[in-house]
């Protein structure tokens, strides 16, 4: 039994021993420890702290982001009804050329149908002109081809004239 129980002695310079270690950790290693449990709640809340204002500045980019798509969509918006309008304007002012170049395009081709209408009537009129001419040339030289037939002519275009000469003396 005498193992377990300790002598005085021992108690004494047990004690000693404790109360020596309990003093330089108590002195020396719970500052140490207390330093860094503090150095590491400082960080844990700076951290925390980072994140939070992270997040802010996250939603606050979520809030902007928004902000300008909505802006690029009404932008959007408005150079689509330009450009609608635009093609419009351009659209109707093609229109508007292609009808004034065909009423053109109709008025040169009735003057060119025209032209080529009295072209052809007057082409008509000299070639029956000149058909008159030669139908009356044969029929001249078929009525004169003799010489009693010429002098009857004569006579009878005499006789004609004459009473007009009367007249007019």
């Amino acid at each position: 039994m005498d193992l377990l129980i300790p002598n005085s002695g021992l108690l004494f310079w047990m004690t000693l021993v404790f109360l020596i270690v309990a003093f330089i950790v108590i002195k020396y290693g719970f500052p140490a420890i207390i330093n860094m449990v503090n150095e590491r709640k400082a960080y844990i809340d700076e951290s925390l702290l980072k994140a939070k204002e992270a997040n802010e500045k996250l939603t606050n980019i979520k809030k902007e982001g928004e902000s300008v798509m909505q802006q690029a969509r009404e932008q959007q918006s408005a150079l689509i009804k330009e450009a609608t309008a635009t093609r419009d304007a351009i659209v109707e002012s093609a229109k508007e050329k292609a009808h004034k170049e065909g009423v053109r395009i109709i008025t040169e081709a009735k003057t060119e149908i025209e032209a080529d209408k009295q072209n052809a009537l007057r082409d008509i009129r000299e070639k029956v002109a000149e058909l008159s001419v030669k139908v009356a040339e044969n029929i001249l030289r078929e009525e004169l081809s003799t010489n009693d037939k010429q002098m009857e002519l004569i006579d009878r275009l005499l006789d004609n004239v004459s009473p007009v000469s009367n007249i007019s003396k």
